[in-house]
């Protein structure tokens, strides 16, 4: 992403000025679609400050069968840990008193950048949860992405695509027991993106001194895959275009019956891939694919097998993925 500068100039305070001289109202087009993920998923409390350990089951006893006077030997069950780490990511807006206060709304003009910085570091929550590396960035979240990495025919299916031109589709089962984000322990109350209003400060730095209105964002966040049953992912899907590259919709269903599935069970894909399954929606053929509605938002649904799907942008669930094997 950009780096753009701290501090708003002249030339950003007249495009937020209408010609008549009254605030301009900022069409959000950064707004992208963010598949309800925040919501949908459960946030737990992590069972230590700043990392979660699960402890999953390795193996199982299997017994042995015995004959008559025949001794044998005990058998235990194995174990092992998963730490997953909880990332913070953080920012401030400075914006100079004078600016703010020449404007038409400065109240106006102060609730749209907060808009602005809510909306930016959610995107980057969101993109991490799929794709941050906490391998490669110890300071993130392990992602979706990196913890389906390699194909195996069960819970990570090839569809032959090859180059660095593609996407997937990733099937999440959220619930306490499977797949949840969670917040440190001590900090309960704290879910989501949290703004806190400075109001008007002195801002110092090796330049000299300056009266702003400050705010504060911050967001603590961690992925926890308590079931790797419960996550998937069909990768490697050429996205060149919709008609001669529509995804299989048999990796799909093999994906599905190979995973844990439940209530909280999800499809993600971009918006690429929504526009095949809607296509493939009015095919009177078509047994896998059914409409539906978000009744409060009017958002049309998808729903495949009778799971169902949200689109999500292919700026956050990006059409340039490298080819996994």
């Amino acid at each position: 992403m950009a780096t753009l500068t701290s501090y708003y100039s002249l030339i950003e305070q007249n495009k937020r000025i209408n010609p008549d001289g009254t605030q301009a109202k900022i069409a959000e087009v950064m707004n992208l679609e963010m598949g309800n993920i925040l919501a949908e998923a459960p946030w737990l409390p992590s069972n230590d400050i700043w990392v979660n350990k699960t402890t999953r089951r390795a193996t199982l006893p299997a017994g042995t069968r015995r004959k008559i006077n025949q001794r044998i030997s005990g058998s235990v069950s194995r174990t092992t840990e998963v730490m997953d780490v909880i990332e913070n990511i953080e920012d401030w807006c400075e914006v100079d008193v004078m600016l703010v206060d020449s404007m038409p709304q400065p109240a106006m003009f102060r609730s749209g950048e907060v808009d602005a910085f809510i909306e930016g570091i959610g995107q980057t929550l969101l993109y991490d949860i799929f794709y941050c590396n906490s391998f490669a960035d110890p300071d993130g979240m392990h992602g979706l992405a990196p913890r389906l990495a390699t194909l195996d025919a069960r819970y990570v299916i090839d569809s032959g695509g090859t180059g660095s031109d593609l996407a997937s589709i990733y099937v999440v089962t959220w619930g306490q027991d499977t797949v949840h984000l969670i917040y440190p322990k001590n900090m309960a109350a704290n879910l989501g993106v949290q703004h806190e209003d400075e109001g008007k400060v002195t801002s110092e730095t090796s330049d000299g001194k300056m009266i702003v209105y400050r705010d504060h964002f911050q967001v603590r966040c961690g992925l926890v895959v308590r079931n790797p049953k419960a996550i998937g992912r069909v990768a490697n899907i050429e996205q060149l275009s919709v008609g001669a590259n529509t995804f299989d919709e048999d990796d799909l269903i093999t994906l599905l019956n190979n995973m844990k599935l439940g209530p909280g069970t999800r499809i993600y894909f971009n918006e690429t891939i929504a526009t095949q399954g809607q296509i493939r929606l009015k095919d009177k053929n078509n047994v896998n694919w059914t409409p539906g509605g978000n009744a409060l938002s009017g958002e049309p649904i998808l729903y495949f097998q009778g799971v169902p799907c949200r689109k999500i942008s292919r700026e956050l669930l990006i059409n340039t993925e490298t080819a996994i094997s």
